[in-house]
């Protein structure tokens, strides 16, 4: 590595990120993401864009898999763990273009996420972000 050369956040960086803003959420939040993966890809896959009819990757820089807190039971054996997607990419584009620090926009997109975990909708979170102003 040449001295003074500066390179893009790479995926080990995003996740160390998110898992700070993980470590800043409340005690009662925190303790519900037992077993929760935090995943850092490139993108989301192709079957995940079509799923939800996205045609550019760059638009989608997280997703929440998995059953809502409310809805899990312990009769649900067998299936795969909740788990919150970073898409790296997607996510230093938005970082370039929206004036906002890396870790303030992982955090957003992680909470967002997280969300979802906790079984609000967008529309709900949407809602949330207005009324805080």
């Amino acid at each position: 590595m040449t001295e003074g050369q500066t390179f893009a956040p790479d995926a080990a960086t995003i996740e160390r990120l998110a898992e700070v803003a993980i470590a800043g959420l409340p005690e009662l939040f925190r303790r519900h993401l037992d077993g929760v993966v935090l995943r850092v890809d490139e993108f989301a896959e192709e079957e995940v864009l079509e799923q939800f009819g996205i045609e550019d990757p760059f638009e989608l820089s997280g997703l929440y898999t998995g059953r809502p807190v409310g809805e899990q039971s312990s009769m649900a054996s067998g299936e795969l763990p909740a788990v919150i997607h970073l898409y790296r990419r997607p996510l230093l584009d938005e970082w370039t273009e929206s004036g906002v620090s890396l870790e303030e926009l992982v955090t957003h997109v992680l909470v967002h996420e997280v969300g979802h975990h906790f079984g609000l909708s967008d529309e709900d979170m949407h809602a949330i972000e207005d009324a805080a102003g």
